[in-house]
């Protein structure tokens, strides 16, 4: 899968964070380096949101508007 990043070069290097994933975020000294670890830390998003919801019941539910 694809995922938007967007980074923020501050004097410290890099924060990164992925709009579609609520609270991905990360950072790196180097662009490089915040790239490597935002690419860890949505693995890690991922995995988490699988292991959470195994037990989630998901429906869609349709509301008429008056």
């Amino acid at each position: 899968m694809k995922y938007l990043i967007i980074f923020h070069k501050s004097k410290y290097g890099y924060d990164v964070h992925a709009p579609a994933l609520p609270g991905c975020h990360s950072q790196g000294v180097t662009e490089k380096e915040a790239l490597k670890n935002i690419k860890d830390a949505i693995l890690t998003y991922l995995e988490m949101d699988i292991a959470e919801s195994k037990n989630v019941k998901v429906r869609e539910v349709e509301i008429a508007l008056a």
